[in-house]
């Protein structure tokens, strides 16, 4: 994904703003105990959506086609 591709999350729509990568702790993969030695950054867009941008994982986010 790359800065100004339109994308949904969550039923809504934005548009990509930054890319960047990012450490998330998933405890339902990982567990509560949390050790982010032990895990990679993974892609992350901050995304403006409803006039807010916010920072989500590129996992969650899906391409907008616009023809």
């Amino acid at each position: 994904m790359n800065v100004g591709d339109l994308v949904s999350w969550l039923d809504k729509t934005g548009v990509i703003v930054r890319v960047y990568k990012h450490k998330l702790w998933r405890t339902n993969q990982h567990g509560v105990q949390v050790n982010f030695d032990k895990i990679d950054p993974e892609p992350f867009a901050d995304v403006m959506i409803d006039g807010a941008v916010k920072s989500l994982p590129q996992s969650e986010l899906k391409s907008v086609i616009v023809n």
